[in-house]
């Protein structure tokens, strides 16, 4: 009788605490659920000083926020994947909350796989923002529950754009002024 006590006794325990668990994981769940996680696409070819304070500004509005590099390859790159990637890496290190991935397709198929509901754009100028405009309409028309976020730059990396750096590096010119100082030291090496 005394085995028979002690056996429910601790099958009793193993049902508390299988009831426990599961409630954590139900908890655990609707935290991710409800977690504000957000992409921020671009093909980061580099990454420039005006992206770099961007995500840092966006850094405290959201739990999460993922640097997705947008593979297209109907347009040609200046650096490979791999190395873009690593940069992102090494420049966001410090944020916990900074998570870099790549994708290729549609940005909200992306969102959608990651339970992302918001998109940070930049905005640099009228124009920019034209275009921003028409993308997000069509990304809430085709997303789901998906809503764009837009930043304006800060007035010193209004002029900084990852062309006019990619046109700067070509010409071997100094690009240390519109990227982060590990990217232009690298860039010193190798151009």
């Amino acid at each position: 009788m005394h085995f028979f006590r002690c056996k429910t006794y601790v099958g009793t325990n193993k049902i508390f605490l299988h009831l426990e668990m599961s409630f954590l994981c139900v908890k655990f769940i609707r935290k991710i659920k409800q977690m504000k996680v957000a992409v921020f696409p671009g093909s980061f070819d580099p990454i420039t000083l005006g992206h770099v304070d961007l995500v840092r500004r966006a850094v405290p509005l959201f739990d999460k926020i993922i640097v997705g590099v947008g593979i297209n390859n109907q347009k040609s790159t200046l650096f490979p994947l791999e190395k873009r990637l690593n940069w992102l890496k090494e420049v966001f290190k410090e944020h916990i909350n900074v998570e870099i991935a790549h994708f290729e397709g549609l940005t909200v198929k992306f969102c959608e796989e990651r339970n992302a509901h918001y998109l940070i754009r930049g905005l640099r100028n009228a124009s920019d923002f034209d275009y921003e405009k028409t993308i997000s309409q069509l990304n809430t028309i085709i997303g789901k529950d998906l809503e764009t976020i837009f930043l304006i730059s800060q007035p010193e990396f209004s002029h900084i754009s990852s062309t006019i750096v990619r046109e700067i590096i070509k010409g071997n010119g100094n690009v240390s002024p519109f990227v982060p100082k590990v990217i232009a030291k690298e860039l010193e090496k190798s151009y």
